[in-house]
């Protein structure tokens, strides 16, 4: 394989994915649907067509199904899961083999930006709620937003920090050049799920 001007953008692992996650995907992707535990892989590349290609390595190494296939103005995307953590990694093994690439020549993520947001008035509140297919913010809660490039790595920082604390997940997208995610709850719980968030991004290695 020809891979001279392939980019690995971001090989992103999610080891079980939390009920709140799960079912936000669930509302969002065009493929196969994925349930509270199963373990997940998320990688972006460029040139975006190499998609295709990638897509085809990992659904034929194991038995994952694929819950996304996109192809944006810049980039390529793919996730794939399964209740088998085992499978998962496997097809993410194989991917890489094929691309001659190990997960540390992924881009290392960064936080572009990163807010908390106290006592949320009513009608800011209304505004978002507008934009969310997850949880509702209820005034006067925190909001907790967050930023990061490469885009996939948003649903490692989403994932964890549900893990983290016991916060409301409004709204998370994985597409384009930068990955968002909304939270909200308590001032405490939100300062926790930040930090398993931004814990866990800096945690992964990878290039500049």
């Amino acid at each position: 394989m020809d891979t001279d001007n392939f980019q690995l953008r971001a090989y992103c692992y999610l080891d079980r994915m939390q009920p709140q996650y799960a079912a936000f995907v669930g509302t969002v992707t065009q493929g196969d649907l994925p349930v509270e535990g199963m373990a997940s892989l998320y990688v972006e590349m460029a040139p975006g067509n190499w998609v295709f290609r990638v897509v085809d390595i990992a659904v034929k190494a194991t038995d994952v199904r694929p819950g996304a296939q996109i192809v944006e103005r810049e980039f390529g995307m793919f996730e794939v899961h399964s209740h088998s953590q085992e499978d998962v990694l496997i097809a993410g093994e194989m991917v890489l083999q094929q691309l001659g690439l190990r997960p540390e020549q992924r881009k290392k993520p960064e936080i572009a930006s990163l807010q908390v947001i106290t006592n949320v008035n009513p009608y800011q509140a209304q505004l978002l709620n507008r934009f969310t297919r997850g949880m509702m913010l209820v005034p006067g809660q925190t909001l907790l937003v967050l930023e990061c490039a490469p885009a996939a790595y948003i649903n490692l920082a989403a994932n964890e920090a549900e893990k983290a604390s016991p916060v409301n997940l409004m709204h998370v997208s994985s597409v384009g050049r930068f990955g968002r995610m909304w939270m909200a709850g308590t001032e405490a719980d939100i300062l926790a799920a930040r930090d398993a968030a931004v814990a866990a991004l800096e945690a992964l290695e990878g290039v500049p």
